[in-house]
């Protein structure tokens, strides 16, 4: 934590000398709550945060359930209060129940919410929650409330909130910022009551069953009473009394009977496809599965059956049943990018590609179809026409380290050596690696010497890259 506390320090002290009009002082005139911390400071804190969470904590890596995330975010997004809506959204690979709001809009998710939540409502009314939490400023007036509400005191709490999701253990959370102990109970019980009011709000807004929050309270009231002292990080920091779950349905009640989205196939599909990536022996989810849909044949279990059967590589079986689920669904994407996967899986590259060209027809430039097909044609050995899609998707993605990462690796099997390292630097920059992005430049450098335009590319990173190290060194 430590180590983290330097990092952060000298990475915001480095961006206010590359931007000299920003103030990072905390100002007693003004707005109270921006003087605190100012929403530019809350975005560098975010994003050094980004970094901690990247390199120590497990994320999953899967673009069907990524682009889920962030479009469904996005869409309730359009009915908060929350002025900048350019999120980073980490999915955690963890299968307990989970979600968080971190300063410069990072919302987090754990894996396991989605097994929590058992319709779309009620995984939204958790999004709504955390939106909230952004659009009033909590973190910024967690500070303002504090006795100690200097830079340093803040970067602990930063520092705290990093090592919390990393080792999915919220002691340390609670342990870290000095300043929310000082603070009186009564502040966080309200923070949370007031995000559950401006969630709802939100939530309902965007046609969702208002009785979706009491549910999803209801469950993790459950939750609760069933867990004994092995309390879920969630239910630490968001906690559930009688009179929470009462007033959500108090004002599901007086809410017209218009608003009634509840689930969503994608939810459905993306549900069953992580209930079968948190089962650790494919034959034992096959036969689970099977037992289960006898009685509920039901999208999520037809899917969750059909990514199982690809799991246990009985690729016949899965394909007969997403060509079911397709048959009936015929424009559902997740569903086409699936069998273009089981077919990939199964060695057939060439039918992959039909399946992901023909809806790549119907969505240009997807995400999980793009990252799909460069796979496919990694397969076939087409590498730079894989590396020029990948190339593409970083430019509306560029802070995605598992994008680079994988350009990294389609470069090495190309033996662009200098592409290579370059990826891999800046990959390792995103982790806030620095030694090891140093080291990759440094091998990429010696390699571009007669080329100018590259070589001087590489030193301006390697310089900054110096600063960082030098910086913390100093601390």
């Amino acid at each position: 934590m430590k180590k983290l506390f330097f990092i952060l320090y000298f990475s915001i002290s480095l961006h206010m000398d590359a931007n000299p009009a920003i103030d990072l002082s905390l100002p007693e005139l003004g707005d109270r709550v921006s003087g605190a911390v100012s929403s530019e400071q809350e975005k560098i804190i975010g994003n050094e945060f980004l970094k901690q969470v990247y390199s120590q904590a497990p994320l999953i890596a899967d673009p069907l359930i990524q682009e889920y995330s962030e479009l469904l975010i996005y869409r309730l997004s359009e009915y908060s209060q929350v002025e900048d809506r350019n999120f980073n959204i980490l999915l955690i690979d963890e299968n307990s129940l989970n979600a968080f709001a971190a300063p410069g809009g990072v919302i987090g998710i754990n894996g396991g919410l989605f097994l929590y939540a058992e319709n779309e409502g009620q995984f939204a009314s958790v999004l709504a929650h955390e939106l909230a939490h952004l659009s009033q400023r909590h973190f910024a007036r967690n500070v303002l409330n504090s006795k100690d509400n200097n830079l340093a005191s803040v970067l602990v709490m930063v520092s705290a909130m990093a090592a919390a999701v990393a080792t999915n253990n919220p002691n340390a959370f609670m342990a870290g910022p000095a300043f929310l102990q000082q603070q009186s109970l009564r502040y966080s019980r309200l923070f949370e009551r007031e995000a559950d009011r401006v969630g709802f709000n939100n939530l309902i807004n965007a046609q969702y069953d208002p009785s979706s929050m009491g549910e999803m309270f209801e469950q993790m009231a459950k939750m609760r009473r069933l867990a004994g002292d092995n309390i879920p990080e969630f239910l630490l920091t968001h906690p559930i009394s009688s009179s929470r779950v009462a007033d959500a349905f108090n004002a599901a009640d007086q809410v017209e009977s218009q608003y009634t989205k509840k689930d969503s196939l994608d939810y459905q599909l993306i549900r069953g496809r992580l209930r079968i990536k948190y089962e650790e022996i494919p034959l034992n989810a096959i036969r689970k599965i099977q037992g289960i849909i006898k009685d509920d044949p039901s999208n999520e279990n037809r899917y969750a059956l059909a990514v199982a059967y690809k799991r246990g590589n009985k690729y016949q079986d899965s394909l007969d049943m997403i060509d079911g689920l397709i048959n009936e669904n015929p424009k559902n994407l997740i569903l086409q990018n699936t069998k273009a996967e089981i077919l990939l899986d199964k060695g057939d590259a060439e039918g992959a590609l039909k399946i992901v060209n023909n809806a790549l027809n119907i969505s240009t430039k997807n995400f999980p179809l793009s990252v799909l097909k460069a796979k496919i044609l990694s397969y076939k050995k087409e590498l730079f026409a894989a590396e020029e899609i990948i190339r593409d998707q970083l430019l509306r993605r560029n802070t995605d380290p598992y994008l680079w990462l994988y350009l990294s690796e389609i470069q090495r099997d190309s033996k662009n050596v200098v592409g290579y390292h370059r990826s891999r630097a800046e990959y390792f920059l995103l982790l806030g690696q620095y030694e090891d992005a140093l080291n990759q430049l440094q091998f990429a450098l010696k390699l571009t010497e007669n080329n100018f335009q590259i070589s001087e590319s590489i030193m301006t990173k390697i310089n900054t890259t110096r600063k960082i190290i030098e910086g913390t060194r100093g601390q």
